[in-house]
């Protein structure tokens, strides 16, 4: 990652070559760089080699996506996931960044999008330099064999992530490991069961704690293994993965649910299990900043941009509970969290009065309701752009204080947006909803309630609240001991899981990942997962058309949006012989 001690090993790294021998173009030499071959004869020059693949954890590539490349490939997902997955609108307008659009809404979805195209190339980019790294590893004389095996657990540890990244956003894919030198090879029919060895080597030969911040470590492996073995839905497999995490003592829940957002926090907390390294005021001009979430603030003034990835009505409404403080699991939407959809900021509002998870107020933004020190969300006046397109609320995950502008955000750029906060790739909350659903799905249903409790039971305490200003005019004076709306939210009742049978357990372990990890690209990998991607995404459109007039284009078609299509480029450049090997998706 970049804040592994700012070594900055970057020019001089290859790339995936679609459509040529990666040897062939090894070969050719450019001038004022050096080569593969030289860089294996030196420690120093594989550990930067090993940056550099850390580097595309955060989904960028300066040669991905064109003029947009910053954002197009993000790594926190926040299209492929949240977007797609119902829990956010595009936002903006209709013409603005309108290849969301094919991604919010399915039915348009081509193989000549951009954003698909930068995820490709970003994550096979992260692969090719894996390899180039676990080779160099090979090649350096006199390497401590130990410490040689854990530089290759981390290597091979990225390169399982990156291929998982692409298989769970393209479905088969081309598997690409350090052997392979021609590769135009088509999908990998076995890929989950190459990606789960990547994994399990690396939780063999990784320590549980590393020397320096950032570098992957035996935990976020046994994660990721268990998190494949989910994926194959061998449910039963995945928990002694899960169970080494648990066990290790090395994770724990934060205090308070937006302690993981916060960036004074980010490497002083012990439930991030892998995040990606941001840095700001390093020469980069914010580009090691988040730079793929720099579209994702509301305008709050007039140095905020771009008013994207906007919370739905949809997510909103599922924070609701009843008066036991339990969520409403199969009712939540027949009725709204009250907003100011169609209201000017002048106009008179009062907000919802109904009972709610207090994680709703750190994970959105809503009119009249404090947005960190910033003052209450003023509603119409911080939307940017067309209202259709854009909904009443605001993203508040990751967005910095003010108070904490002026060190931790790239304040030399035409944005405020690029900042040092590191991105959470998997938390330790996430962790326990995975071993919670295992649990379920081999009928140990206790077991998992009390997994998700131990969520719940963070989600509840007091001092996690947000809390109304001492005085509405001075937010920087600080809160008062009230909440700011009314926050119910209480554990599920001894046995309740195992009374109402596995498929209540089920359907409660699935709510609780969406409160947990609202708005953090997670949704729609988790709707195909289970297998109700299309029941969900076409009822969303059909109750949030009437809202968003534009989503009477959406529709969700089974057996095909469960994956992208792959980018057209990525074919053609397969060619071999005449015949591309690699194939388009079903339905594409």
């Amino acid at each position: 990652m970049k804040a592994i001690e700012n070594l900055k090993w970057y020019a001089f790294l290859t790339v995936l070559c679609l459509g040529m021998s990666c040897e062939d173009f090894l070969d050719k030499q450019p001038q004022g760089t050096t080569t593969l071959n030289v860089l294996s004869g030196q420690s120093q020059g594989a550990e930067g080699l090993l940056i550099a693949a850390y580097s595309n954890l955060d989904g960028f590539s300066t040669n991905a996506g064109g003029k947009y490349a910053d954002f197009t490939g993000s790594g926190s997902n926040w299209t492929f996931g949240s977007i797609a997955g119902g829990d956010a609108y595009k936002g903006s307008d209709e013409a603005d960044q309108a290849d969301i659009s094919e991604i919010e809404l399915h039915s348009s979805l081509t193989s000549l999008n951009t954003y698909l195209e930068a995820k490709w190339i970003t994550y096979y980019n992260g692969i090719a330099r894996a390899n180039d790294a676990i080779k160099a590893f090979w090649s350096v004389p006199d390497i401590k064999p130990e410490f040689q095996q854990v530089r290759i657990a981390e290597a091979r540890f990225l390169r399982g992530f990156f291929h998982l990244e692409l298989y769970r956003t393209f479905g088969k894919i081309p598997y690409i490991n350090d052997s392979i030198t021609d590769v135009r090879i088509g999908k990998t029919e076995e890929i989950l069961t190459r990606i789960l060895d990547d994994f399990a080597f690396a939780a063999e030969h990784l320590p549980y704690e590393q020397e320096q911040i950032g570098r992957v470590t035996k935990g976020a492996a046994n994660a990721y293994a268990g998190i494949t073995k989910m994926w194959q839905h061998k449910y039963a497999d995945a928990i002694p993965y899960f169970d080494a995490v648990i066990t290790s003592g090395i994770y724990q829940l934060c205090a308070t649910f937006h302690d993981n957002f916060n960036v004074e926090l980010k490497n002083d907390n012990k439930e991030a299990v892998l995040q990606v390294q941001q840095s700001v005021k390093d020469g980069a001009s914010g580009l090691n900043g988040n730079p793929g979430d720099v579209l994702n603030l509301p305008g709050y003034n007039p140095n905020t941009c771009c008013g994207f990835h906007l919370p739905s009505q949809n997510l909103v409404n599922a924070f609701q509970t009843d008066a036991d403080g339990l969520p409403l699991l199969y009712t939540y939407n027949d009725n709204d969290v009250t907003n100011d959809d169609n209201l000017h900021s002048s106009d008179p509002f009062v907000p919802h009065t109904g009972p709610l998870d207090p994680r709703i107020d750190w994970t959105v933004g809503r009119r009249g309701l404090p947005y960190l020190d910033r003052g209450a969300h003023a509603g119409e006046d911080w939307v940017r752009g067309d209202p259709v397109y854009a909904g009443p609320y605001a993203p508040k995950k990751y967005v910095l204080y003010a108070s904490q502008e002026g060190e931790f955000a790239e304040n030399s750029s035409w944005t405020t947006a690029y900042s040092a906060n590191n991105f959470k790739l998997l938390r330790y909350a996430d962790v326990l909803l995975y071993a919670a659903e295992a649990e379920v799905e081999s009928g140990s249903l206790d077991r998992a309630m009390d997994l998700v409790n131990k969520i719940r039971y963070r989600a509840a305490n007091p001092n996690g609240f947000v809390h109304t200003y001492i005085d509405p005019d001075n937010p920087s004076l600080g809160f008062t001991n009230t909440p700011a709306a009314n926050y119910v939210v209480k554990l599920y009742p001894p046995g309740q899981f195992t009374a109402r049978g596995k498929d209540y357990a089920r359907d409660a372990v699935r709510f609780e990942r969406r409160l947990e990890l609202a708005m953090e690209g997670h949704r729609f990998f988790d709707l195909v997962r289970w297998g109700i991607a299309a029941e969900e995404k076409n009822a969303y459109f059909e109750k949030e058309k009437v809202k968003r007039n534009y989503l009477k284009a959406g529709s969700f078609k089974k057996g095909k949006n469960e994956v992208f299509p792959i980018p057209q480029r990525a074919i053609d450049l397969s060619a071999k012989d005449g015949e591309t090997t690699l194939l388009q998706n079903e339905g594409y």
